[in-house]
């Protein structure tokens, strides 16, 4: 009986990984709600249905600022709330990140650090202000310390999570390949706990913008509180809107950034998010 050469099977093909599809539209989306709200602002303010007393004109608001920024005012302005913004948010994330990890990756620091912090987070942020004016007076100095505060504990509360959090099978592998500790911190621990993270600096970045306000109110004379103070007292609500939407897209821009850097750190995430 003569052999049978059976035919050969080809290998099952591996799917490949579905791409996402980019939508250059997406990007220009969150575009649409803002554009309906400054039409509806326009009709609003055509139909005097407020008087311009209360709510001025888009086209108003937009000249009080090419006045302020024909005059170089609202250039300082912008240079010292961003110089504020940019030292409190280094210092808050900075502590935010040490206590974070030193909570997140040792129990007994957890249990002994933790219960304080948490306590501490109730505190308004108007409460701290009588405070830092006494110890550092109402210069730069109790304005960072401020901004510092409000970032801080966004940035702790999620890396503490999030190291906390990582699957302990993860660290078992580590140890039994003879890692120390540390090297299962920064090996496994941090990069496992950076999506919460990149989220804590976000949410801390946000509440420093409202801290940053704050701080301005408690004495500044210059930055974008200041304007708001100065508009309201002066009667001018152009000015205090204006500062407001300076307010909005300094955050929206500092938050892009964020984000985008937060992307590159998790890129070899493979989520459904496009």
């Amino acid at each position: 009986m003569s052999d049978l050469t059976l035919p050969r099977t080809a290998p099952a093909a591996i799917p490949e990984r579905p791409t996402r599809p980019r939508v250059r539209l997406g990007a220009w989306m969150g575009l649409v709600l803002p554009a309906l709200c400054v039409a509806a602002w326009q009709v609003v303010a055509d139909a005097r249905i407020v008087t311009p007393d209360l709510l001025p004109s888009p086209a108003a608001v937009l000249r009080a600022l090419a006045d302020l920024a024909a005059s170089g005012e609202l250039v300082a302005h912008l240079d010292a709330t961003l110089a504020r913004m940019a030292l409190g948010f280094a210092a808050g994330a900075a502590a935010g990140t040490v206590a974070g990890a030193l909570t997140g990756a040792i129990p007994l620091a957890r249990r002994l650090i933790d219960p304080t912090v948490q306590a501490l987070r109730s505190v308004p942020s108007i409460a701290w202000v009588p405070l830092f004016i006494i110890w550092l007076g109402i210069f730069e100095g109790s304005k960072i310390a401020l901004i510092a505060v409000g970032v801080f504990f966004p940035v702790y509360l999620n890396l503490m999570a999030g190291i906390a959090g990582v699957d302990r099978k993860l660290i078992e592998v580590g140890r039994i390949h003879g890692f120390s500790p540390l090297r299962v911190l920064w090996r496994i621990q941090l990069p496992a706990a950076l999506p919460a993270y990149v989220t804590g600096l976000r949410g801390g970045l946000g509440l420093g913008w409202m801290f940053v306000a704050a701080a301005e109110l408690m004495g500044a004379s210059e930055g974008l509180g200041f304007l708001l103070t100065d508009g309201e007292q002066t009667g001018r609500p152009a000015v205090v809107i204006g500062a407001i939407l300076l307010f909005a897209i300094c955050g929206k821009l500092t938050d892009l950034g964020v984000e985008w850097l937060g992307g590159k750190l998790v890129a070899w995430q493979d989520t459904v998010r496009p």
